[in-house]
């Protein structure tokens, strides 16, 4: 169980599936290492609630990882320009769908991540969606005034200077693991119906073969010395792939309209694969070949 930090801090970006209201129970099950490894890192609310010596953040959408990596290098700059999309005139739907298309064609990595942080706020519901071609096509907000999050811009950028960010699979991510740290994993959740299905956070999407094969990469991982746990909706499903793990079941209040009105209980599963104990042998031959 990792240590609670003194405040809950809530992410700059708002983020579907978001973990802010989970993370105390969330941090019950984390094991405290030195390395938390995040494959899935969204708007990163684990990372910023638990306190680990390092972090490796990693997902498969450049445009979040290239936004960390260059709020970790120059946030006061940074934080100056992204002020500037904060206004009354920037809030209106042509603006934003100029915004929208400028974005769309942009390939500055600089330009690109403003842009970014401005369609999060001022899209709707802070959806982050892409169609077939790549291009992010979520609809204008009609929000009376969007919050610039500067405090919590700040805040991230402090934080970021422990981390890693890395645009690659999961699959990858669990590669470069190590013996010895936690992985945290919150991939896009196992639809509850046939018609609640969304897994447009990257144009790639996440089949139900991903969920089957991240279940078995963590049971390898554990098998590697590694603490695994992965968050997803309580199913017969899930329940299925992850039969290896020691499973913990909670329910969890979510919207189920789009106007956000009616809540219901949804069941959330925790999935945890503790590490075995890597023979001495493995460890040693695993030592030679990283420094031979």
């Amino acid at each position: 169980m990792t240590k609670a930090v003194n405040k809950k801090h809530r992410a700059f970006l708002k983020w579907a599936g978001g973990k802010y209201s989970l993370v105390d129970s969330l941090r019950q099950h984390l094991v405290a290492t030195d390395t938390l490894v995040e494959p899935f890192v969204g708007a990163g609310s684990v990372f910023l609630n638990t306190d680990y010596s390092q972090y490796q953040l990693y997902d498969i959408n450049a445009d979040l990882i290239h936004l960390y990596q260059i709020l970790q290098q120059q946030s006061e700059h940074f934080i100056a320009d992204a002020r500037t999309f904060f206004v009354e005139s920037s809030n209106q739907r042509d603006s934003y769908l100029r915004l929208r298309d400028e974005f769309n064609q942009c390939t500055d990595q600089y330009q690109r991540a403003l842009l970014f942080l401005y369609l999060n706020r001022h899209g709707y519901n802070g959806l982050c969606r892409y169609n077939l071609s790549g291009k992010f096509n979520v609809p204008f907000g009609r929000y009376k005034k969007p919050y610039f999050p500067e405090a919590e811009l700040h805040f991230f950028a402090e934080k970021a200077q422990r981390a890693v960010f890395r645009c690659v699979s999961y699959q990858q991510a669990f590669a470069a693991a190590e013996a010895g740290s936690t992985v945290y994993c919150d991939p896009p959740y196992v639809p509850l119906s046939k018609t609640a299905s969304f897994t447009g956070y990257a144009k790639q999407g996440f089949s139900l073969d991903d969920q089957a094969q991240l279940a078995i990469l963590a049971e390898q991982a554990q098998q590697r010395g590694i603490n695994v746990l992965i968050s997803n909706h309580d199913t017969t499903w899930t329940r299925q792939i992850y039969h290896q793990a020691k499973l913990t079941s909670m329910q969890v209040g979510r919207s189920i309209s789009q106007q956000g009105a009616t809540r219901a209980k949804v069941a959330e599963l925790f999935a945890s694969y503790p590490a075995k104990p890597v023979p001495a042998a493995r460890l040693t031959t695993a030592t030679v070949q990283k420094t031979g």
